[in-house]
């Protein structure tokens, strides 16, 4: 009988999986692993961490319906074999230990990733062992989408026209894992689930967030979704209503079938499913870019953009970390980012736009403490996002397009709503300050019980005077790329408080 093993990362569901239908179709014998590797883990700065929960969690429902399904197609049972410590290690020992010819997985297109993957199919191959990856967390990959000219795209909406184009049925059929379940193999006599603890890790608030783990969690949001995909177009840009789909944590870790969510938008039509497709095509190109670019992990997307001179502000980036800027809705998205692990996209884009532009701050150390917090970070559509913001990447807003963070906040929560559920210090300030509460004079403050600079700070600097910053910031990098002269230096940066109503409604 021939036996492979599927090594799971971040695929953590069993139907639609391509990995496991291939090893299913392949052999007589099948097993299931995933490993909580040690050197991802160890690089953790905390042991309380949701990530790690959720992935506990979804292995524990994974390894209980990978059982059932076994049984119902008349198998002797099966689960999830689940190691602690190297990838590399881990997976070459159990593969050997098990006697398997082949080793089944799906790709991942992480830089760090693919050299894991690289060293453990070549110590695989000494022990006379093949390994095999499959496409599974996007719907194209690599260079399945390209220009006429067969490059890379590098804007996203020919590259969207492109997959649309390219899509059909095929690239969006299921992998009927059920069929061939009887051949996934029982775990060997003793092999339990490890507490969290015993992987080093704690536990989290995460039971009291509305995040589900799991195969069942991410089908109960995106039922839930279905129902309001319709209003998706004008709803997904106000962190106050229940716009969004919520499943980006569910596409990070698998326990959802990007095939079947796209699929259902596709179906389903209207404006609202488009809108939202286009969200999941825009995850396939960031994973593209990340492909064809590895050097954007760490380094601008546009070569010439490595010139620009960023403030090194470390009493800015820490108010900025910690929710003291004196801008209501960037403080607001900010503490919605630490009590819960998410963040509402429209947020992303103005805090990012509001560290890079207002406060002139280096994108990378913004892309770090997303990475360090977010329940959903994903190495390419992080970096994609912050490199958009900062206009330093692929198809990013052009630099002289700069976000006012108190515009934004008129515009996308305009009674304040969600302002005041993160911010209850502003909840008596009455509607025409809450973007502002600078603004307010020293009767308004007394009435709604909040002292600028006391109860609530400052502005810690003045969005008209750091746009025209962020300018000069610019030009004077395409100045010397362009071999111009330039002035020796940028002028200091001036946190100082809004000097009147007139400075907060500056547009960007």
């Amino acid at each position: 009988m021939t036996s492979a093993l599927v090594w799971f990362r971040r695929d953590l569901r069993c139907f639609d999986h391509a990995a496991l239908y291939q090893a299913l179709r392949f052999a007589d014998r099948v097993y299931c692993a995933f490993v909580f590797d040690t050197d991802i883990l160890d690089a953790l700065p905390e042991r309380r961490d949701r990530r790690v929960e959720f992935i506990h969690a979804s292995l524990r429902e994974l390894d209980g319906a990978l059982h059932a399904l076994s049984l119902a197609a008349g198998g002797q049972g099966a689960g999830i074999l689940v190691r602690h410590g190297r990838a590399v290690d881990c997976i070459v020992q159990l593969a050997r230990n098990l006697g398997v010819s082949q080793v089944f997985t799906n790709r991942d297109y992480e830089p760090a990733a693919i050299e894991r993957d690289r060293q453990v199919a070549a110590r695989l191959a000494a022990n006379g062992i093949a390994f095999a990856d499959f496409k599974d967390q996007v719907i194209f990959e690599r260079g399945e989408v390209l220009t006429q000219s067969g490059k890379p795209f590098s804007v996203f909406t020919p590259y969207r026209n492109a997959w649309l184009k390219k899509l059909d049925d095929f690239q969006l059929q299921p992998y009927p894992i059920a069929k061939y379940a009887a051949r996934l193999a029982p775990k060997p006599t003793g092999e339990v689930l490890p507490a969290l603890s015993s992987i080093g890790f704690e536990a989290t608030d995460l039971a009291r967030l509305p995040l589900p783990t799991g195969m069942r969690g991410g089908k109960q949001l995106f039922e839930d979704f279905c129902t309001r995909m319709d209003g998706y177009r004008q709803a997904r840009d106000f962190p106050a209503r229940k716009g969004a789909s919520y499943l980006s944590v569910h596409l990070r870790f698998g326990t959802v079938s990007v095939r079947e969510l796209a699929a259902h938008a596709q179906r389903r039509g209207g404006e609202g499913a488009a809108t939202w497709l286009s969200e999941l095509i825009w995850r396939d190109f960031y994973h593209m870019i990340l492909w064809h670019h590895p050097h954007v992990a760490g380094h601008a997307f546009r070569p010439d953009h490595e010139h620009i001179v960023w403030d090194d502000a470390p009493e800015l980036f820490a108010a900025w970390c910690e929710a003291r800027t004196g801008y209501p809705l960037v403080d607001a998205a900010m503490r919605q980012l630490h009590q819960t692990g998410y963040m509402h996209n429209r947020l992303r884009m103005v805090v990012a736009s509001f560290l890079t532009k207002s406060l002139g701050i280096d994108w990378r150390l913004g892309e770090r403490h997303f990475a360090r917090h977010l329940n959903d970070y994903d190495l390419a559509a992080n970096n994609g996002g912050w490199q958009w913001a900062a206009s330093t990447g692929c198809d990013a807003q052009p630099w002289f397009r700069i976000f006012n963070p108190v515009t934004q906040s008129r515009n996308f929560d305009p009674q304040g709503r969600f302002i005041r559920r993160y911010l209850p210090e502003l909840a008596r300030v009455p509607d025409r300050f809450i973007h502002a509460p600078a603004a307010m004079g020293t009767a308004d403050q007394a009435a709604a019980g909040v002292h600028i600079g006391v109860d609530y700070p400052a502005p810690v600097v003045d969005h008209a005077r750091a746009r025209q910053r962020t300018l000069m910031r610019f030009s004077f990098a395409t100045a010397k790329n362009r071999g111009q002269t330039e002035p020796n230096a940028m002028p200091a940066a001036t946190p100082k408080g809004l000097r009147s109503s007139t400075d907060v409604s500056q547009r960007g």
